[in-house]
């Protein structure tokens, strides 16, 4: 992270004077595990960030005034003030009422219900806030600096500790009615199918996403796989633990990649037959596991299972960004509501 120093040498490069126009942007990116912050001047560069596990306590007044107060921090060493900036962006777990910057009912984010996040947050940071689905403010991300650049019509594929989807479209973020749009980790792949985190069965996310997968993998990780080697015992068993045993050889593992890959092809098949995009880009897992374990064979799967029509020319990628993209995805969220002009 840059510090107070390099900051303002950062924004006298940028701009040729102290007296240059300002325009730093804050982004925020809420997990069920992580949140992530960020700064980034007004030609998009980040010059600071970090990370920290979420803490929800399920209370989010205090909550937020936590997420407040790390912000405020963060500013501090920045060498920046509060004034220097012009828009703060917030990345956040869905559904959210887009019109009144409110969080619905997240399901990774206990206690959170009809939360006013937008309303709360410039009240205790003392800036304009806006805030987007998490699948969404990424899509803007590696749309504008990943692996969407120069696409028109772009789907983001998220498998962390849910699964979200987002849709850039004819050049526009897509939002859909009352901005609730592109809950795709939530659409019924398998009727009766196994238990969501939504209370549903069958959902996509039940067989794709973080949380899902390590419930199924500390019940069934038999115990002579590398998998409960690396992980060291059984409660702390991991998705992650599976790419590395997979890349391995572990048969266990490759079993559980295969099935992962299943179900991924399952869900960028229906976006292809839906919207036909000309990329869809994969974060998390996907990303993690690389091309062989993952993209080589999910692309082969759509392949067979999507006209040809709909497959010339469609790229399915890996994030662009990285381990970067949760600070991408909160900024974007605050660029896009300035090029938008929400904050006027």
């Amino acid at each position: 992270m840059l510090r107070s120093a390099r900051a303002a040498e950062v924004r006298y490069a940028v701009f040729g004077s102290q007296e240059a126009p300002i325009g730093f942007r804050l982004g925020i990116d809420l997990g069920g595990s992580k949140l992530a912050l960020a700064i980034a001047n007004p030609e998009g560069r980040l010059i600071a960030h970090e990370r920290r596990p979420s803490r929800i306590s399920g209370d989010p007044d205090a909550d937020l005034s936590a997420m407040a107060a790390d912000a405020a921090d963060l500013i501090a060493r920045s060498g920046l003030a509060h004034s220097d900036f012009d828009a703060v962006g917030f990345s956040v777990p869905g559904p959210i009422d887009h019109a009144r910057g409110a969080i619905l009912a997240p399901p990774n984010l206990p206690g959170w219900r009809d939360v006013p996040l937008r309303d709360r947050m410039s009240a205790l940071l003392g800036l304009p806030v806006r805030i987007e689905n998490d699948a969404n403010a990424a899509a803007l991300a590696e749309w504008r600096y990943g692996a969407g650049r120069g696409a028109h019509h772009l789907a983001f594929l998220t498998m962390s500790t849910g699964v979200g989807a987002g849709l850039i479209l004819a050049d526009r973020l897509y939002r859909g009615h009352l901005g609730r749009a592109s809950e795709f980790g939530h659409v019924c792949v398998e009727w009766e199918g196994e238990r969501c985190g939504c209370g549903r069965r069958g959902c996509f996310e039940a067989y794709l996403g973080g949380a899902a997968w390590t419930r199924r993998l500390r019940e069934i990780t038999p115990a002579t796989s590398r998998v409960l080697t690396l992980a060291g015992e059984r409660a702390k068993v991991l998705p992650e633990h599976v790419v590395a045993a997979a890349g391995g050889g572990d048969a266990f593992a490759c079993e559980e990649m295969q099935r992962f890959n299943h179900y991924l092809a399952r869900a960028i098949a229906v976006l292809c037959f839906a919207l036909a995009p000309e990329v869809v880009v994969l974060g998390t897992i996907a990303t993690a596991a690389g091309e062989k374990l993952c993209l080589e064979p999910v692309r082969a799967l759509v392949s067979a299972q999507v006209w040809p029509s709909l497959c010339e020319g469609l790229r399915i990628v890996s994030s662009g960004l990285k381990d970067e993209l949760p600070y991408y995805a909160g900024v974007c969220v605050a660029i896009d509501g300035l090029a938008e002009g929400a904050f006027d």
